[in-house]
Order: C-alpha cells, then sequence, then structure tokens
C-alpha cells in the first residue's frame, strides 16, 4: 500500500469514530487552512532552511549554522505530550 493510501485509510478510520459535528468542524477548518494560501508559503523540498536557532530536548540552544559546519543536520519535529 502507497503511504497515500495508507494516509487516506487513517483519516477514514479517525473521521468515523467521531461524532459527525466534531468531522464537521474538522474539515471546515481543514478547508479554512487550504484556502488560507499558508502551504503556499511552506519552504518547499530542496530548498535551503535560513539560519535559525532552537532548543535541544534539554533547553541548551544550538545555532543551525554551528551544526551544518560540522557535517549534515537533521531535525525532528514531534508534538509533544497532549
Amino acid at each position: 500500500m502507497k503511504l497515500q493510501e495508507k494516509l487516506t485509510a487513517m483519516k477514514q478510520e479517525s473521521m468515523a469514530s467521531k461524532p459527525p459535528e466534531v468531522v464537521e468542524l474538522l474539515m471546515a477548518e481543514t478547508k479554512k487552512l487550504i484556502l488560507s494560501g499558508i502551504a503556499d508559503k511552506a519552504i518547499k523540498v530542496g530548498a535551503t532552511l535560513p539560519e535559525f536557532i532552537l532548543s535541544d530536548e534539554q533547553g541548551n540552544a544550538f545555532n543551525s549554522k554551528d551544526i551544518l559546519g560540522k557535517g549534515p543536520l537533521a531535525l525532528s519535529f514531534y508534538r509533544g505530550i497532549w
């Protein structure tokens, strides 16, 4: 199964377990996001990220330029505990 097929199946399963009013709200908010054009402002595949400073999991600040000076940099984003 291709990734898009898996994602579609997961979405359908998730929506089936929610009350209709919640599904309606989720779909309306999704439509608002699409119409806002926010995706057009996202960094595209293959683009170079601007330099940035973030905190690691222990709260220590690091600069992307410093890390890239030592080699490749990989970023991992996660939602946290909700």
